[in-house]
């Protein structure tokens, strides 16, 4: 766990859309009703954060039904993150906020809070990866270019909305900044997890039956399915290395040789591995949490790296692995 300084929130810490008509800060977040996106079509075009997504977002994670980033958008990450809450809290299950909804995710916790930056944050952070694995498998590590990358993906966010809460910040050790508050790494032995491949989720399942956790996830694609049936988690692996070989796994850039790639939370499979009976498939990290869910993976299960890692805390070798339509 990461020792983190937060502070009392201060009323007058704002921070503002740079060219927008409105701000959005701490206060701002905070005192959004989740109640007025009650009805707000999925597929609304926004064209900056809203506060209350915010709001709301922050809450589903503190609640153990991930939403992926938070950014501050409605979207199908949103979508199933509510599903995924009405399902942990036995009410019906159809992805919408209602009042039921809110009732249950009733929390008096600030969402966004100040939080100063310590020289341990700067630690380790690499600069620019290329993209090119041949290049990537010269390198030492795999880590975070920047600090705002590594602060963003340790508070659950898109790096965007860490930058947008704070434009004029220098991302220093001693400055003080505003970010969200997710909630703690659930806890407990997960028995059973379901990978719903259509629904885009993975839900973690307590021996008794009850859900303690769901995730947004990416799994497979057309071009590389992901298994079927029932596996077994056969172990966990914390900052793995990746193997690429191109007759096993699939063809980038003009690579053809198996290369070695180092650990790190921009590697091919992010912070952690959580491998399968299947041969050569897992759950893992990724490099671009933003694209969870929204993208295809090469047949594996792919979570966020905060999601996963909390993931990989809950499970033991011979935990069943169901996918499912």
């Amino acid at each position: 766990m990461h020792s983190l300084k937060f502070f009392a929130i201060i009323p007058g810490l704002a921070f503002s859309f740079p060219g927008s008509a409105s701000a959005i800060d701490a206060l701002t977040v905070n005192t959004s009703p989740i109640a007025s996106l009650i009805d707000a079509p999925q597929t609304e075009q926004q064209t900056q954060a809203n506060p209350a997504v915010v709001h709301v977002q922050v809450l589903l994670d503190r609640a153990g039904s991930s939403p992926g980033v938070i950014d501050g958008y409605l979207g199908d990450n949103l979508t199933k993150a509510i599903a995924g809450f009405e399902a942990m809290r036995q009410l019906p299950v159809d992805g919408k906020l209602d009042a039921d909804v809110i009732v249950k995710l009733g929390d008096e916790i600030p969402a966004i809070q100040p939080y100063e930056i310590t020289e341990d944050d700067r630690q380790d952070i690499i600069g620019r990866i290329p993209e090119d694995y041949a290049e990537q498998a010269k390198m030492s590590s795999l880590g975070y270019t920047s600090v705002e990358e590594k602060l963003a993906e340790r508070f659950h966010m898109h790096i965007n909305l860490i930058k947008t809460l704070n434009p004029t910040a220098a991302f220093e050790p001693g400055e003080t900044i505003a970010v969200a508050i997710p909630g703690d790494m659930k806890s407990g032995d997960v028995k059973r997890v379901e990978v719903h491949r259509k629904a885009g989720q993975a839900y973690a399942f307590a021996e008794d039956g009850s859900l303690i956790a769901v995730y947004p996830a990416t799994i497979g694609s057309e071009e590389s399915p992901s298994p079927t049936g029932t596996h077994d988690v056969k172990g966990v692996a914390r900052m793995p290395t990746y193997t690429y070989n191109p007759k096993i796994n699939f063809q980038q850039g003009n690579n053809r040789e198996i290369l070695k790639l180092p650990s790190g939370a921009n590697g091919p499979v992010g912070t952690v591995w959580i491998d399968l009976t299947e041969p050569t498939y897992g759950i893992h990290g990724t490099p671009e949490p933003e694209l969870i869910g929204k993208v295809g993976s090469h047949g594996c299960v792919r979570l966020t790296n905060w999601d996963v890692e909390e993931l990989a805390g809950m499970v033991k070798p011979g935990v069943v692995v169901n996918f499912v339509d």
